[in-house]
Order: C-alpha cells, then sequence, then structure tokens
C-alpha cells in the first residue's frame, strides 16, 4: 500500500476525493505537511440543499489545518466544487473532513473541544497552535449547537443562582437541573434579577418543557428572585437553599468585625478565622484570634457564636425538629445580641431569616438536595481557571457550558 493510501485512510478520505499529493516544508518551523485532495475527474456531487447529483460548476482551493502529524503542522488543500443544481442554483459543496466555514478539520476541532474541557483555554490555544480568539470561537459553535438540541421535557425541578463573571459587578445566572447528578446546568444567562428569569422560563419552552410541571425552584432569598419565581412558576413550591442561609450570616458577621475594627483594635488573622467554621481547617493563628476574640467581649465574637449554631439547625432530622429548632435559634440570637447599632448587619440577618423561614423549612420536606449549588460554586471557580483569559461574558458562558451541561455526546462525535 503506497503512502498516499496509507494518509487517505487516516484521513478518511474516500470517493469521489483522493489524496494526490503530499509536501513537508521544513523551511518552517515547526515544520509543514502540506496534503492535497482532489475529487475524480468528472464525479458529480449533491446538492448542498437536496442533494441531488449535479456536475461541479466550478472550483476553488481551500485549505484547513489538521491534527498534527507527529511534530509536524498539517494542512489539506482541496478544490472544493461549486454545483448548479436546477432548482437550488450555484452552491459550494461541504467536505466531509470540515464543517461549513471552518478552517480546521473536524478531528482537529474535537481534539480542541477535548483540551478545553481539561485545562484553561490559553494553554490549549498555545499547545496546538492557534490563536485563543480561534479556539473560542470553536468552543462556542459546538457549544451553541448543542445547547439549541437540549431536550427539558422532563425538568420536574431547578435551582438556579448568580455568579460573578469577572470583577465589575459583571454577573451571570446559572439554572441547574436538581434531578441531574453530573453536567447539572441546563441554562446560563448574563445579568441577574427578575429578567433571568423570564429568559429562562423561555428557554424552558422552547426546548420541550412545560412551566407548569415544574414542581421545585430552589434559590436563594433575593426579592428579585422570588417574586419572578411566583409570577414565572406560580405553581411550583420555593425552598430557600440552606447555602444562603449560612452565606447571609457569615457576611453579616463579616460586616461586624469590619464596623468594630474600626473602633477597637481587632485580634491578629481574625479577618479570615470568623469567615470559617468553628470545627474547620483553622491556622494556628486563627485558632489563637478566635480564642483571643471570646475572651475579649467583642461584639464579633456573639455574631459569630450565633452564626455557628446554624449547624445546629441543620442537623434537624424532622420537619417538626427543624422548625422548633429554627425557632429558639431566632430566639436565642435576639436574646444575646446587643443593641449597639453594630450589630444592625446581625439584626437585618435574623429578620430575612423570619421573612423566609417557611421557604427555609421547606428544606427538610425537599427531595432534593439544597447543597447542590454549593458544590457547583466550586465548579465555577474551576471554569474561571479553565476560562483564564476569556475575552467577554459570551465565553465564560460557553465555557461553563462545556463543562457543566450535558453535552459530552456533542465532543465525542464531532
Amino acid at each position: 500500500m503506497d503512502g498516499n493510501r496509507v494518509l487517505a485512510l487516516g484521513l478518511g478520505v474516500t470517493a469521489p476525493w483522493r489524496l494526490v499529493e503530499q509536501r513537508l516544508d521544513t523551511d518552517r518551523q515547526p515544520h509543514e505537511l502540506h496534503l492535497r485532495v482532489e475529487a475524480e475527474r468528472g464525479a458529480q456531487f449533491g446538492c448542498p440543499v437536496c442533494g441531488r447529483l449535479c456536475q461541479a460548476h466550478d472550483f476553488k482551493d481551500l485549505t484547513w489545518r489538521h491534527l498534527n502529524f507527529f511534530q509536524h503542522h498539517c494542512y489539506i488543500t482541496a478544490k472544493v466544487p461549486r454545483t448548479n443544481c436546477p432548482e437550488h442554483g450555484v452552491r459550494r459543496v461541504q467536505v466531509p473532513w470540515a464543517r461549513e466555514g471552518s478552517h480546521f478539520t473536524l478531528l482537529f476541532e474535537q481534539a480542541a473541544l477535548l483540551l478545553v474541557r481539561e485545562m484553561p483555554v490559553l494553554t490549549a490555544a498555545r499547545m496546538i497552535g492557534i490563536t485563543d480568539q480561534r479556539l473560542w470561537r470553536i468552543v462556542e459553535h459546538y457549544v451553541a449547537k448543542a445547547v439549541a438540541g437540549l431536550d427539558l421535557g422532563a425538568l420536574k425541578a431547578f435551582a438556579f443562582d448568580e455568579t460573578a463573571a469577572r470583577r465589575g459587578h459583571v454577573y451571570v445566572t446559572i439554572f441547574i437541573d436538581l434531578d441531574r447528578r453530573r453536567q447539572p446546568v441546563l441554562f446560563v444567562t448574563p445579568g441577574k434579577g427578575k429578567e433571568t428569569v423570564a429568559r429562562f422560563r423561555a428557554f424552558l419552552a422552547a426546548h420541550g418543557g412545560e412551566p407548569g410541571r415544574v414542581v421545585e425552584v430552589v434559590c436563594d432569598m433575593s426579592k428579585a428572585f422570588l417574586a419572578a419565581v411566583g409570577e414565572q412558576f406560580p405553581t411550583a413550591a420555593v425552598t430557600v437553599d440552606w447555602f444562603h442561609v449560612v452565606q447571609l450570616f457569615t457576611k453579616a458577621v463579616d460586616t461586624v468585625r469590619k464596623a468594630e475594627a474600626r473602633l477597637v483594635k481587632m485580634p491578629g488573622a481574625v479577618r479570615w478565622a470568623v469567615l470559617k467554621a468553628g470545627d474547620g481547617p483553622l491556622t494556628e493563628k486563627q485558632a489563637e484570634a478566635l480564642a483571643e476574640l471570646e475572651s475579649g467581649g467583642f461584639l464579633t465574637a456573639a455574631a459569630w457564636r450565633i452564626k455557628e449554631l446554624l449547624r445546629w439547625v441543620r442537623h434537624a432530622e424532622t420537619p417538626r425538629a427543624a422548625r422548633w429548632r429554627l425557632t429558639h435559634f431566632l430566639r436565642h440570637a435576639r436574646d444575646r445580641i446587643a443593641s449597639s447599632p453594630l450589630l444592625d448587619a446581625f439584626r437585618a440577618a435574623l429578620d430575612t431569616v423570619e421573612t423566609h423561614r417557611h421557604r427555609i423549612l421547606q428544606r427538610w420536606t425537599s427531595t432534593h438536595s439544597n447543597a447542590r449549588l454549593e458544590a457547583l460554586n466550586g465548579m465555577f471557580q474551576l471554569v474561571r481557571a479553565r476560562a483564564r483569559g476569556y475575552r467577554n461574558v459570551d465565553t465564560f458562558i460557553a465555557m461553563i457550558y462545556l463543562v457543566g451541561a450535558p453535552l459530552p455526546k456533542l465532543v465525542n462525535s464531532i
């Protein structure tokens, strides 16, 4: 078997196409292997619209980047015909080794997507020898194609949350399927607030889902989010996820610490110590700071101790026990905190929990794990690392879909 036939088999070139020439250019660094493909003389080609066999109208030389041949960059060049269909006129045919409009072969794009899922985009782009802009275009094309094909007909419960896309109050809102253990991301949209929920409802309806079938929605205590869910999914039960309850009090403790630090000297390392759990992985300095905080009669210590009691509520085993524990937590917290204006943020957190206690208690009757968003927060951090150097919110969204949405068949079947 000659070299041309071996390479043709590796490329997947079939009739009427054949490999006619191979040339290694050693004057360039890295070296370039150029492969020329031509159609058999007199071959007919299917109309790109209807498939009717037609004679070639004319030809144009096109080139595509292919997977490296050993250490050499590889390029395929072919004279691609246009057909003159009696019904659809003159149109360029589609070659079997590349998608329309792309300057890369399908195999090259498949390899690029696999790399992007495992490493930062800039690193992947340098590894395969293209610019990150061109790699982003590949990612965005296939992600958009896959997302368009999502079937949400079985969706019954979802959660959503906002995450910062970059500094400067730029956010995206992410919706996940609570019944999917792996790759649960369904929809990602720029911004935050009521309009994001309306966009998701439209997306759901366009992908085979029915808003009336949704029985549960998990979110935070944002007034905008809760109002939007009531408008767009009026028959669904709303559960406030526990992650946001803890987050609410953690932020309140930090606000108290900042206010108190303006008036008195605080122990060293206390900033990060109060953000952690008391039985968590504290450094020696952080443990010493907490001990000094409690023995020194600081208001921050009182706020931190109350925040730590949330675990007692969380570990309730039944809805009745949870209701009792939450009631006593709120009563105990109000009795323990002083009337100092430094604790205003903490009182506001208690008021928020009081307002939404029925939605928080829904956690104990829900069949879904409300820790999903907390776990996904780690995935979003991973996405930021993978998307390092992303140029806009759209590319960040594309990476979230690629890593977190059920799109593996796309990557494996290009």
